[in-house]
């Protein structure tokens, strides 16, 4: 099949104050009409900067250095801006990451995707605004009359995600860019969207660039794989051949640590007892260090009734043990973490943590105190570090607000701690800004393990994070888990992930624990419908998509048309 996109011996270098940097280096890769290319590696890798070159949005301080990239007969290295311009959204659509900032928050969702119509000569407001209900019809989004008057923050993330592929299709490109389109989605979401994605190209031939860091979408949907490293390619060929049979030590080190495609367990089960079995024979007995009863939380509506959040939530954690709560955005999971954290009052349960009832502490002397035993890691290192501190100021807060220790003592403990979470005693003097996501993550961690706490609330703390660091990550808590009796609290949207690192398991859905149990409980025998949907909607599961293109599309035949004939056909 002749190729639709072509890049041959591409190089891509950035202008430093140290001179140019070179961030791509001889990458080759094809996209066939219809089919999907993944673009596979971690963050820093390179495949950002391949897509941006493809569609001509390198950074003003970046440019392609070498090699060639072609749509077809077209050579595309060296077009103008204003050439460019022509390019984009007519033969070749892009869907970003980010919805929340690839939407302009103060344009509707019609005047959005209108925008692409308008920039290419679409003038006839009637025929725009049925060409929008129509693509918006067409990405399965629900009553696009209402749809297309909302703004971006009246949606989902899932519909904004929709909105943007809405936006990338409008004048059915021939190659559709989608640059880590489900990253930021729940599981069942993403399932949805990127059957959209197939579905789309199975009607209409579009040839898919796939550019992603989850090598278990990229199994599933995938018919080709370049895996990039460091600017270069490790390994490229058929999906099949690639996933089954890794030629590259990377690739193979990528399977591993991807939780979608492996069951590594990254910590034995079952562990060293947290209690005395005081010589009684059979398995050894906990404590609870966690029990929540009863939880419910909500939150005020102006001439509405309020919003409950939360709804009769209950579960018990052992010392030393990780209990998991898993469920879709708005499903409760992190209203519920920050009031076991001490840092909402709910409208009515209990939380206990030891001897302490968390949920009757008024004063604010108190609330500080629980900060000794129960700890807070944020999902967001970028914003929850102090960017204007050391990492040696950061993690020696804790101590001075306490006023634990003399200075010398403090930074001991500083240092003890990075050592802990395995950075070296270099990175202390550094600015988050300086560091790598995992390493802000690790800095995040040792923070809330200096007061040397009995819990911690982990809020989504590697959803962020790259397979190969996030694996990283776990085994890291694991390690510390078993080191010093940690007991964790582990917020998390991706199963894969919680399989390896809970015991005990609660299910929310829109407030409600729908299920509980031990991890192989829940896991292997899930008893309610909404449990089995997420564990059916984990990538790689089912295996690859089998989409398969109605009608390639080439260049020629989707080539632009007049603005007076794209209405016309609208």
């Amino acid at each position: 099949m002749t190729a639709l996109l072509t890049v041959q011996d591409l190089r891509v270098a950035y202008r430093t104050a140290r001179g140019d940097v070179t961030a791509v280096d001889g990458v080759d890769l094809e996209v066939a009409p219809g089919e999907v290319t993944a673009l596979v590696g971690e963050s820093g890798s390179g495949k950002s900067s391949v897509a941006q070159s493809v569609i001509g949005l390198l950074a003003s301080n970046g440019r392609v250095a070498g090699g060639s990239i072609r749509l077809g007969d077209r050579e595309l290295t060296g077009l103008s801006e204003r050439e460019f311009r022509s390019v984009r959204g007519r033969a070749i659509g892009l869907v970003p990451q980010d919805p929340g900032n690839s939407l302009n928050p103060v344009a509707t969702i019609g005047a959005n995707i209108a925008e692409v119509l308008r920039i290419h000569g679409w003038k006839d407001r009637v025929k725009t605004r049925a060409r929008v209900l129509e693509l918006l019809e067409r990405v399965d989004i629900d009553d696009p009359e209402t749809r297309i008057r909302q703004y971006p923050h009246e949606l989902s993330g899932g519909m904004r995600q929709r909105v943007l592929i809405a936006a990338a299709i409008a004048l059915e490109p021939a190659l559709v860019i989608a640059d880590e389109p489900t990253s930021a989605l729940d599981v069942t979401v993403q399932q949805r969207v990127l059957d959209l994605l197939d579905r789309l190209r199975s009607e209409t031939g579009t040839g898919v660039l796939f550019i992603t860091h989850d090598l278990a979408v990229a199994a599933e949907r995938a018919d080709r794989v370049v895996v990039m490293r460091n600017g270069t390619v490790q390994e490229s060929g058929p999906a099949d051949r690639v996933f089954s049979a890794p030629q590259s030590d990377y690739t193979r080190t990528l399977l591993t640590d991807a939780p979608s495609l492996t069951q590594v367990v990254v910590r034995d089960r079952p562990r060293a007892d947290a209690t005395d079995t005081g010589g009684r024979s059979g398995p050894p007995v906990r404590s609870d260090l966690l029990v929540v009863r009863d939880l419910r939380q909500e939150f005020p509506r102006r001439g509405a009734t309020p919003l409950v959040a939360v709804d009769d939530v209950s579960f018990r954690v052992a010392v030393g043990t990780t209990h998991a709560i898993v469920g879709e955005s708005g499903s409760g999971k992190t209203t519920t973490g920050r009031v076991v954290a001490g840092f909402a009052r709910p409208t009515a349960g209990t939380v206990t943590v030891g001897d302490t009832e968390v949920t009757a502490l008024r004063s604010r002397r108190a609330l500080r105190d629980l900060r000794r035993t129960t700890q807070l890691v944020y999902q967001n290192p970028y914003g929850s570090l102090d960017p204007r501190q050391s990492v040696r100021r950061i993690v020696r807060e804790p101590l001075d607000n306490f006023r634990i220790g003399d200075a010398a003592e403090r930074s001991d403990r500083v240092a003890e701690q990075l050592r802990h979470v395995g950075l070296a005693p270099e990175i202390a003097d550094r600015l988050p800004r300086e560091l790598s996501g995992g390493q802000r993550q690790r800095v995040a961690i040792a923070r809330a393990l200096v007061l040397e706490p009995r819990l911690v609330v982990l809020d989504e703390a590697v959803s962020a994070l790259d397979v190969t660091v996030q694996a990283q990550i776990l085994r890291l808590l694991a390690r510390l888990q078993e080191e010093l009796g940690l007991t964790y609290v582990f917020i998390s949207h991706d199963l894969a992930v919680v399989r390896q690192i809970a015991d005990t398991v609660s299910v929310l859905r829109r407030g409600v624990q729908v299920e509980h149990g031990t991890a192989e409980q829940v896991f292997d025998q899930p008893e309610h419908e909404y449990t089995r949907q997420l564990l059916a909607a984990i990538p790689g599961r089912a295996g690859r998509a089998s989409a398969q293109p109605a009608q390639p599309a080439t260049p020629a035949q989707s080539a632009p048309q007049e603005p007076q004939e794209q209405e016309a056909h609208a």
